[in-house]
This record gives C-alpha cells, structure tokens and sequence, in this order.
C-alpha cells in the first residue's frame, strides 16, 4: 500500500513538473498573406529557430547536435490573415516545448510544408505533401510558402508575442535538358494512377552507351542504379575539373576540395565511358518520388501502391524499348547504396526472373532482427533498454570510432515535429510508409509509439513476413531459391554509421547455410569502413562511392557470359 502511494506521488509530481515547464505567455503566431496565396491551405505549419542564419533556419534542422529548433502544427483549411499559433504546448525538437528555450538572441522562419487531399483506391482519403519534385525535401518543394529570417530576442520566462508572415514562395524546378548521352524521360503509370486517384508519373535519366547512334543494329543490356531522388544522372561530367573551382570541406570525410575530387571522378567516368575497350550498355536513375518520401523503395505497398511492378513492367520496357534495350531478365541488373543497395536487393528477391544480379551496398536493414539497432521481434521499446533502476537509449548514429552523436529517441522526435502519421518525409517515417498495413485512419499503421517508442507486436509481424528480406529468404528459398543462385551480392563496412551491419551480418548468416541450392553469391565487409562502403578494399570510402558505375562491370559481365540463354546476344553491344 505504501509503495502504491509513493508511485502514485511521483507520478503527480512528474506530470505537475512536465505541465509547469510547459507554462510560457511566449507564443508565435504565423500566417501567410493574401498577395501569396487566395486560396485556403492545408498542410504543416513549421517553426524554426536557429542561433545564426549561416543559412536560413528551414535548412539547420538535423539529427547532429548543431540542430536548429523546429515546431510543427497542422492547419486545415487556414485562410489568408488566419494565424497558426505555437505557444509552450506545441511538440518540438530537440526541446519539445518552447518553454525549454534558453533566452537569447535567435533567428526564427515559418514555413508551410503544403498538403493535398489524395482519394486512394484502397477507399481512403488523406492528406499529404502536394509537391515532391524536389524529393519530398519540404524546405525546397516548389509551392511551399516561408518567411524571410527574422532576428529576435527570446526569453520564455518573460513572454511576449512574435508575429510572423509568410511572403515567400518556393519557385518551380528546371527540368534538366538532354545531352547526346543523357536522357530523361517521364512517363504515366497506369497503375499507380490508379491507386492514387490521379495521374502519377514516374521518370528516368538515362545514360546512353558510346556509339549509341552509329550503332542502330546494337541492343543493349540494362544496369539500374538504384538510389535516392536524383536530380539529373549524377556522377558524370563530359568536361574536365573546373580549375577556378574554389575547394570546399567535407566534414563527412574528413578532406578538403572534396568537390574538386568530385569533378575529377566524374570526368574519369566519362573518359572510361567512351573508350574504345568499354562494355557498352544502359545504365538508368529512377525518379520516384512520391508523397511520402523521395522514392518508393521500388516495391509494391499498402500505403505507397504497386511501385515494383510500376518499375517492373512499365517504366523497365518503356525504356528498353525507346532505347534498345535486350529486355529480357538475363541482360538486367541491379546496384546501389544505402537505400538504393535495399532497393536493389529487394527488387531482386521479389522478381527473380526479371534481374540476373544485384550488388547491394550497405544496404538498409535486410533482417529486421537488426533494425539499425532494435529487434522488433523481441525488444518491446525502439527508444532504449529499460532495466529496474535506469534506461539505455538505443544509438541512431555513430562514427568509425563508434562514438554516438544521435539516439533513435532524437531521429524519431526529429521527425514527429516536422509532421505526425508518416508524413516528415524522412527516414524512419518512410520505412514506416513502406512496410506498414494501412491505419484505421487511412494512414501507415505506427511500428511504434513516435512519442514513447513502445513497438506494436502484431504492425511488426506484417512487417516480418511482407518486407523482412531475410525471413523472405528462408521462408521461400526452396521455391526462389535456385532462381537467385550467383544473383545476390552484398557489402558493408562493419562500422557502418547506422549498424546497417548488423542485418548484413545476419543475411549472411542464412545465405552461407542455403543447401539445394548454395546461394552462390558474395558478402564483403570494409573494416572499420563507415556508410556507405560498397565492397571496393583498395579505394577509401569518399573514393569508391564516386565508381558505382564502372566498379561492378567486371562482375556483370561474367554473369552474363556463364547466365545468358542459349542465342542471347552477346555480341552487338560489345563494339
């Protein structure tokens, strides 16, 4: 009874403690002129504050601790003149309330991430980001609408009232143009337009092969680079390195000029793509962006539609044949990094006879056992390990040393303050948006608590047997197995800054212990490397991940000269 007593007292104190801390008269009140917009505007009403304006506060916001403050609140058919006010209740991070600010002077913005009302065919309606041409990057969408930076001085503990108008507007994105060897191209899905209720595009940068035009007998193989959101086909420059170029620093790796670096490769990519002894083939970029994030994960999914087989076959044979492609599963393969290195070996599993080979790169987690660093199976909170006296917060991120400068709890609050039920466009909500049955509410059914972090059993179980590539594996491999023999092809660096290593490691696990048949492929570590090694143990990581399209090559073309069908050609492409 007393014990009772005493937990019920600290409970109390605790929540008096909480709802005093959130008790400040400092509030903002953000609205948007009529000039801007005549219409009334749904969507994510943001607040940020940063300590400098080195760049506008909308473009501080991060895991690291240099992170600027953000708010977020949603507005529902606000009107011109009408205010969204943020006072000491509104969620934020990293200080969840605007009574935790130190007083100071800061620079503060507003930004409307704008929503639009999608009527799915799975029978919802929701709502979600209206623009993603700049790769679901809220702060850059076109039609987004912000404020100038505006210096103030702030203290909670005093109040006052900070009022803030949006004037600005995101202006439209150039499209690239074409080049002789680059290509793009946009085309309508029938079937995601179908799910989503409205036209839905999916695009390319194509990268032709030297001797394309002189070459009308020649069919070629397809490599699909798999990866995030690209602008144009990254990585290649026809010109040499820029002389006046002035070097820049990259934190990341530690060097400076990497730009410069940056230049050279890509001008080295090109040199090797025109030579006289180069394999010629396709290589394509995939745009597909969509409301939730910056690509699809190239899958089909209950809240994102049928991607993979979008990719699969529409845009795939759409391309092969505008641009002579073989078309056929033989002469195609996979490859990419991070997300692109998930895509491509997820692709791969799931249409085995339409790929001959993914090489996966520190891919993003393949067994969810290893969930960056949480068990969904097993651990029953995603934030930390809870003993009888005191909690472990689970890392997020970690350098080549292992020090940790960012905990899941700080990722995942990160994003609930940019926008609730999977609409940040961010990492964790994606992975959410993907691998989640559909909510009662119309959207992604929550892995777990955004607040708490407490896991729900049974969203995790869809996850095991719709998307756990590892448990897909094992479950199926009689069937699919003797259809990815000497396909699949995974690297990592053992200290990967998101412990993506830990599903490699698993992976392997059940791939070396495949009998009838052996998987027949390869999984290679970089010690000490960090995100995103991709298998070369001669090159640092900052070089290696520059060569994603000449490194593989050797690979691929013995796959195909021991895979290809009888009377396949192998004779055209190779000029």
């Amino acid at each position: 009874m007393k014990k009772q007593l005493f937990l019920c007292l600290l409970f109390i104190l605790s929540v008096s403690t909480f709802l005093q801390s959130q008790k400040t008269s400092l509030s903002f009140s953000i609205s948007f002129s009529d000039q801007l917009e005549t219409t009334v505007l749904d969507g994510r009403m943001l607040l940020f504050i940063a300590p400098n304006n080195d760049t506008e506060p909308r473009m501080q916001v991060n895991d690291g601790v240099g992170t600027a403050q953000v708010f977020g609140i949603n507005v529902n058919n606000l009107e011109p003149g009408e205010s969204a006010i943020f006072d000491g209740n509104i969620f934020g991070y990293p200080m969840e309330s605007l009574s935790l600010i130190q007083a100071g002077e800061y620079y503060v913005q507003g930004l409307l991430n704008k929503y639009d009302t999608y009527n799915l065919a799975n029978g919802h309606t929701v709502k979600l980001p209206a623009s993603w041409e700049a790769g679901q990057r809220f702060n850059q969408e076109p039609g987004n609408i912000y404020s100038l930076p505006m210096k103030v001085y702030l203290d909670p503990s005093k109040g006052g009232k900070i009022e803030i108008q949006l004037i600005e507007k995101i202006p439209e994105i150039t499209a690239p143009s074409d080049t002789k060897y680059i290509k793009h191209i946009k085309m309508k899905s029938e079937l995601l337009s179908a799910f989503w209720g409205r036209d839905m595009y999916l695009g390319a940068h194509v990268l032709l092969p030297h001797g394309f035009d002189e070459h009308p007998e020649a069919r070629y193989p397809l490599m699909v680079f798999h990866g995030h959101f690209p602008k144009d086909f990254g990585g290649w420059r026809s010109e040499p390195a820029d002389q006046n170029l002035k070097p820049n620093y990259s934190a990341r790796f530690n060097i400076n000029g990497y730009n410069i670096t940056q230049q050279e490769e890509a001008y080295d990519f090109y040199k090797t793509w025109v030579s006289d002894t180069f394999p010629r083939f396709i290589i394509i970029t995939i745009q597909h962006a969509n409301p939730y994030y910056d690509d699809s994960y190239a899958v089909n999914s209950a809240n994102l539609g049928p991607y993979g087989d979008a990719i699969t076959y529409e845009l795939i044979p759409f391309i092969e044949e505008q641009f002579r492609g073989i078309g056929e599963g033989w002469a195609r393969f996979l490859y990419g990094g991070s997300t692109g290195g998930w895509e491509a070996i997820a692709a791969q599993v799931f249409y085995p006879d339409e790929y001959n080979g993914c090489f996966a790169a520190c891919p993003d987690p393949i067994d969810f056992r290893a969930y960056t660093s949480v068990n969904i199976y097993k651990d029953q909170n995603a934030y930390f390990k809870e003993g009888t006296f005191r909690k472990t917060f689970r890392p997020g991120h970690r350098d080549f040393l292992g020090h940790i400068d960012a905990y899941l709890i700080d990722q995942n609050h990160k994003e609930l303050a940019l926008a609730d039920k999977s609409r940040s466009g961010a990492q964790w909500d994606i992975w959410q948006a993907v691998y989640s049955p559909v909510g009662n509410d119309g959207y992604p059914a929550p892995i777990w608590d955004k607040i708490t972090g407490e896991i729900n059993p049974d969203v995790a179980l869809h996850w095991r047997e719709n998307y756990d590539l590892q448990n897909i594996l094992r479950r199926d491999w009689n069937e699919i197995g003797p259809k990815l023999v000497g396909k699949i092809h995974l690297y990592c660096g053992d200290m990967d800054n998101y412990y993506l290593n830990n599903a490699v490691y698993l992976m392997e696990e059940f791939l070396e212990s495949t009998m009838y048949p052996y998987y027949d492929g390869e999984v290679d570590y970089g010690d000490r490397a960090e995100h995103c090694w991709n298998g070369d143990q001669n090159n640092p990581n900052h070089i290696s991940r520059l060569r994603y399209n000449t490194m593989y090559v050797p690979k691929i073309l013995k796959r195909m000269k021991d895979s290809a069908p009888e009377g396949a050609d192998l004779k055209s492409w190779r000029y």
